[in-house]
């Protein structure tokens, strides 16, 4: 299965033809983790329990064991992350900024896979 070809935050990706790009495999994943990972719970209409509102960790005074424990329990919803090993999150946070490292195995192809991004 394959999803368009976008990274939260940025445009859609177009194909050497031209045409709307797919993502797919370990990369399909990763989008969808981001994505799930940076929406404010609420914002989708019909799914209001969808989303880690990973955002208004920025500048706020917060325990990061909760956050990773959020991150983990977003992270037991989504079909490409494998329930063994268990995921690993680490969290950074300097001023304005979170830096979330996650270490997951990808669960169709059983490749070991990291998601690292800055949410500012």
């Amino acid at each position: 299965m394959s999803d368009l070809y976008h990274y939260m935050g940025g445009d859609l990706t177009t194909s050497p033809t031209g045409d709307l790009a797919l993502a797919s495999g370990v990369e399909r994943g990763k989008q969808r983790l981001l994505r799930r990972l940076l929406t404010n719970p609420g914002d989708y209409l019909f799914e209001p329990d969808y989303g880690a509102g990973l955002g208004s960790e920025v500048g706020a005074v917060s325990n990061p064991a909760q956050v990773a424990a959020r991150i983990r329990g977003q992270l037991a919803l989504e079909a490409c992350v494998a329930a063994d090993p268990p995921p690993a999150v680490t969290l950074r946070a300097d001023n304005d900024t979170l830096s979330v490292d996650i270490q997951y195995t990808d669960a169709p192809s059983g490749e070991p896979t990291t998601l690292s991004f800055d949410v500012s």
